[in-house]
């Protein structure tokens, strides 16, 4: 079987970076662009650093400002009507994962609008035209949204978190400034840097891995580990370094796939709000240590590339041991909560298990099926013996 990859068509990088916007734009012949980026970005004069771009150069747009921390249903659906009505032809989408996901669903529903039920496109779906022509634009160092085929969405009702993969949805354009970084908060910066790193380590482990993916793991955990500290004091060098080390973590992950670290983080989000890198980097270290077994000699290159010093005089023991440390110790550095008391009350664990305890139990869609089989199966059985009685 052939291993994959898929990225940007074109991808610019370094400050500056988005005074390529315009000239995309006038490319590509864009008559109505749809913005979709968070209130805080708005509220905080990060938008206006492209949208001051697009004024200048006359180029018509319209804001959407309607997306939550963890992007639901209805941000989305809100999102493809506001697209509709103010007769965009292509999009922009400013921010973190929040922005990028929500404008990735937009970007797929209108142009294929037969996954009008955002729920349809859980999974891989099998969409047939490419989303609609996107810029994407990060301000946070850590979702690597912008070169990836994933993105995820919550569902409110339900309290959970159903991720959707589709080579469609990736934005035809990455602009990867780390000035537009700059106003990002130290936890935030924290947290996304650990989602980071989380995406290069889970990567390199998985069992899709492969040696292309390798290389951009093992160098995105090189970068990041020496920058994280530094971005999180907001110097240049660290900001510039997570912009790149992200992007590349990127490169890999969204091609291979990744592990429980983010399957429990996504749980964490959905049912109490955790911000997804927090939860990563809680859950990075548990993770490692217990699927250490099935890495063969993967911690010790996780270790060398994370500055661990005398790894090649290690057992295995020892510098599996040492990925796990340098990972938690990194984490520690830069504030993150070490365990669930730190953002979870335990009040409202108790009240979610309660909650929980009173809802009707749903089957599964599997064992759903499965019983209808096993009826039709009992009622052929009983037409057979009728027949044979008549016989």
């Amino acid at each position: 079987m052939a291993n994959r990859i898929v990225l940007n068509t074109v991808s610019y990088h370094g400050k500056g970076a988005i005074n390529e916007i315009v000239p995309i734009a006038q490319s590509k012949g864009f008559k109505h662009i749809f913005v979709c980026s968070d209130p805080d970005l708005i509220k905080f004069n990060v938008t206006s650093k492209v949208t001051d771009l697009l004024d200048k150069a006359e180029i018509p747009y319209t804001v959407y400002s309607g997306i939550k921390p963890n992007p639901t249903i209805e941000n989305v659906t809100d999102g493809v009507e506001a697209f509709k009505a103010c007769g965009a032809d292509s999009i922009i989408a400013i921010g973190g994962g929040s922005s990028m996901d929500t404008a990735k669903a937009i970007g797929i529903i209108i142009a294929n609008p037969e996954f009008a039920d955002v729920g349809s496109l859980e999974g891989v779906a099998p969409t047939k035209n490419h989303a609609v022509s996107t810029i994407a634009v990060p301000t946070t160092a850590g979702t690597a949204a912008e070169v990836t085929i994933n993105y995820v969405i919550t569902d409110v009702q339900k309290e959970r978190k159903f991720v959707c993969v589709d080579e469609n949805d990736i934005p035809e354009y990455a602009v990867i400034d780390p000035d537009m970084m700059s106003s990002m908060p130290k936890g935030l910066t924290a947290s996304t840097g650990m989602d980071a790193l989380t995406h290069a380590i889970e990567g390199y482990t998985t069992k899709a891995a492969w040696e292309m993916t390798d290389m951009f793991h093992l160098k995105a955990i090189e970068i990041i580990s020496r920058s994280l500290r530094s971005a999180v004091a907001n110097e240049k060098e660290g900001r510039e370094g997570m912009a790149l080390g992200q992007y590349i973590a990127g490169m890999g992950f969204s091609n291979v796939g990744l592990g429980i670290a983010h399957s429990m983080a996504h749980t964490l989000g959905a049912v109490y709000d955790t911000p997804h890198g927090v939860a990563c980097a809680m859950m990075l270290p548990i993770v490692m240590e217990y699927n250490q077994e099935c890495t063969g000699e993967k911690y010790r290159e996780i270790a060398r590339a994370m500055g661990v010093a005398g790894v090649d005089e290690m057992s295995q023991e020892e510098y599996r041991a040492a990925a796990v440390e340098a990972v938690a110790q990194l984490s520690k550095d830069v504030g993150i909560p070490q365990d669930l008391k730190g953002i979870v009350k335990e009040e409202d664990v108790r009240r979610k298990m309660a909650e929980n305890a009173k809802k009707p139990r749903k089957k599964s869609g599997f064992m759903a099926r499965l019983e209808e089989m096993q009826k039709q199966q009992q009622e052929m059985m009983r037409q057979q013996a009728k027949a044979k009685g008549r016989r």
